[in-house]
Protein backbone atom coordinates (compact mmCIF):
# COMPACT_ATOMS: atom_id res chain seq x y z
CA UNK A 1 0.00 0.00 0.00
CA UNK A 2 2.67 2.13 0.56
CA UNK A 3 4.52 1.49 -2.36
CA UNK A 4 1.32 2.50 -4.05
CA UNK A 5 0.91 6.02 -2.32
CA UNK A 6 4.67 6.51 -3.00
CA UNK A 7 4.05 6.21 -7.22
CA UNK A 8 0.49 8.40 -6.62
CA UNK A 9 2.78 10.54 -5.11
CA UNK A 10 5.78 10.82 -7.34
CA UNK A 11 3.48 10.64 -10.30
CA UNK A 12 1.75 13.46 -8.91
CA UNK A 13 4.78 15.90 -8.32
CA UNK A 14 6.67 15.29 -11.87
CA UNK A 15 2.42 16.00 -13.69
CA UNK A 16 2.94 19.62 -11.47
CA UNK A 17 6.39 19.98 -12.95
CA UNK A 18 5.53 19.02 -16.60
CA UNK A 19 2.45 20.92 -16.40
CA UNK A 20 4.78 24.59 -14.81
CA UNK A 21 7.57 24.01 -17.27
CA UNK A 22 5.19 24.20 -20.07
CA UNK A 23 3.45 27.23 -19.51
CA UNK A 24 6.26 29.66 -19.50
CA UNK A 25 4.85 32.29 -20.99
CA UNK A 26 2.09 34.71 -20.38
CA UNK A 27 -0.49 34.55 -23.52
CA UNK A 28 -2.41 37.44 -25.30
CA UNK A 29 -5.13 37.52 -27.74
CA UNK A 30 -5.74 34.99 -29.94
CA UNK A 31 -3.65 31.83 -30.41
CA UNK A 32 -0.53 32.34 -32.71
CA UNK A 33 -0.65 30.64 -36.29
CA UNK A 34 2.85 31.70 -38.14
CA UNK A 35 6.00 29.13 -36.66
CA UNK A 36 8.92 30.84 -38.91
CA UNK A 37 9.66 34.38 -37.25
CA UNK A 38 10.20 37.30 -39.33
CA UNK A 39 13.21 39.76 -38.45
CA UNK A 40 12.49 42.95 -37.39
CA UNK A 41 15.01 44.52 -38.79
CA UNK A 42 13.97 42.73 -42.47
CA UNK A 43 10.21 44.80 -41.56
CA UNK A 44 12.55 47.91 -40.90
CA UNK A 45 15.13 47.56 -43.87
CA UNK A 46 12.28 46.95 -46.49
CA UNK A 47 8.79 47.79 -44.46
CA UNK A 48 6.98 48.04 -47.68
CA UNK A 49 7.64 44.18 -48.72
CA UNK A 50 5.91 43.76 -45.56
CA UNK A 51 2.55 45.98 -45.99
CA UNK A 52 -0.43 43.96 -45.31
CA UNK A 53 1.43 40.75 -44.07
CA UNK A 54 1.24 39.10 -41.53
CA UNK A 55 4.27 38.75 -39.37
CA UNK A 56 5.71 36.59 -36.26
CA UNK A 57 8.23 38.97 -34.65
CA UNK A 58 10.40 38.40 -31.36
CA UNK A 59 12.18 40.94 -29.37
CA UNK A 60 13.07 42.74 -26.21
CA UNK A 61 9.99 44.92 -25.03
CA UNK A 62 11.39 48.44 -24.73
CA UNK A 63 8.53 50.06 -23.62
CA UNK A 64 4.74 49.40 -22.97
CA UNK A 65 1.87 52.28 -23.11
CA UNK A 66 1.88 53.30 -19.42
CA UNK A 67 -1.96 54.58 -20.07
CA UNK A 68 -3.90 51.40 -21.36
CA UNK A 69 -1.32 48.45 -21.98
CA UNK A 70 -2.81 49.06 -26.02
CA UNK A 71 1.13 49.17 -27.28
CA UNK A 72 4.41 47.94 -26.93
CA UNK A 73 7.67 48.58 -28.59
CA UNK A 74 9.78 45.46 -29.85
CA UNK A 75 14.00 45.95 -29.89
CA UNK A 76 15.01 45.08 -33.23
CA UNK A 77 17.27 42.12 -33.80
CA UNK A 78 20.04 44.58 -34.64
CA UNK A 79 21.27 46.89 -32.11
CA UNK A 80 19.18 49.82 -33.75
CA UNK A 81 16.02 50.05 -34.55
CA UNK A 82 11.96 49.31 -32.72
CA UNK A 83 8.94 48.65 -34.22
CA UNK A 84 5.93 49.42 -31.96
CA UNK A 85 2.83 46.50 -31.79
CA UNK A 86 -0.27 47.92 -31.63
CA UNK A 87 -3.62 46.36 -30.74
CA UNK A 88 -7.48 47.65 -30.38
CA UNK A 89 -7.84 49.22 -26.59
CA UNK A 90 -9.64 46.65 -24.87
CA UNK A 91 -8.43 43.31 -26.70
CA UNK A 92 -5.30 42.62 -25.14
CA UNK A 93 -4.00 44.44 -22.43
CA UNK A 94 0.08 44.55 -22.12
CA UNK A 95 1.02 44.74 -18.51
CA UNK A 96 3.79 47.62 -17.27
CA UNK A 97 5.93 45.01 -15.78
CA UNK A 98 6.25 43.74 -19.33
CA UNK A 99 9.08 45.79 -19.81
CA UNK A 100 12.35 44.41 -20.38
CA UNK A 101 11.32 40.83 -21.36
CA UNK A 102 11.28 39.03 -24.34
CA UNK A 103 8.38 39.18 -26.49
CA UNK A 104 6.76 36.98 -29.31
CA UNK A 105 4.02 38.87 -31.25
CA UNK A 106 2.07 37.61 -34.16
CA UNK A 107 0.63 40.87 -36.37
CA UNK A 108 -0.58 42.24 -39.61
CA UNK A 109 2.14 45.36 -40.79
CA UNK A 110 0.59 48.72 -41.47
CA UNK A 111 1.53 51.92 -42.49
CA UNK A 112 0.68 55.70 -40.73
CA UNK A 113 1.13 58.30 -43.66
CA UNK A 114 1.00 61.75 -41.07
CA UNK A 115 1.54 65.26 -42.07
CA UNK A 116 3.97 67.25 -40.28
CA UNK A 117 1.08 68.37 -37.79
CA UNK A 118 -0.33 65.46 -37.08
CA UNK A 119 3.14 64.10 -36.47
CA UNK A 120 3.53 67.03 -34.20
CA UNK A 121 0.40 65.83 -32.45
CA UNK A 122 0.85 62.14 -32.99
CA UNK A 123 4.50 62.52 -30.75
CA UNK A 124 3.30 65.21 -28.41
CA UNK A 125 0.50 62.90 -27.41
CA UNK A 126 2.92 59.91 -27.07
CA UNK A 127 5.61 61.67 -25.02
CA UNK A 128 2.50 62.68 -22.72
CA UNK A 129 2.01 59.13 -22.42
CA UNK A 130 4.92 58.15 -21.25
CA UNK A 131 6.58 61.03 -19.24
CA UNK A 132 8.99 61.85 -22.18
CA UNK A 133 9.59 65.41 -23.42
CA UNK A 134 8.91 66.75 -26.89
CA UNK A 135 10.61 68.90 -29.27
CA UNK A 136 8.21 70.06 -32.02
CA UNK A 137 10.95 71.39 -33.96
CA UNK A 138 12.54 68.11 -34.16
CA UNK A 139 9.77 67.05 -36.75
CA UNK A 140 10.54 68.36 -40.45
CA UNK A 141 7.84 67.63 -42.70
CA UNK A 142 5.47 64.45 -43.23
CA UNK A 143 6.88 61.31 -41.49
CA UNK A 144 5.19 57.81 -42.45
CA UNK A 145 5.07 55.25 -39.67
CA UNK A 146 5.55 51.31 -39.71
CA UNK A 147 4.04 49.53 -37.05
CA UNK A 148 2.18 45.83 -36.51
CA UNK A 149 -1.40 45.56 -35.50
CA UNK A 150 -0.93 43.01 -32.69
CA UNK A 151 -3.51 39.46 -32.82
CA UNK A 152 -1.44 37.42 -30.47
CA UNK A 153 1.74 37.41 -28.27
CA UNK A 154 3.29 35.93 -25.42
CA UNK A 155 5.60 37.21 -23.62
CA UNK A 156 7.98 35.63 -21.15
CA UNK A 157 7.38 35.56 -17.59
CA UNK A 158 9.09 36.10 -14.38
Amino acid sequence: MNRIINILFISLVAASICFSLGDEKDKFGKKMTLEEKTNISDILNNPENFLDKTVLVEGEILDVCPMMGCWIELKSDKDEGKIKVKVKDGEMVFPKEAKGKMAIVEGKVYKIELTEEEAIEYFSHEAKETGNEFDPASVKGPVTLYQIQGVGAEIEKE
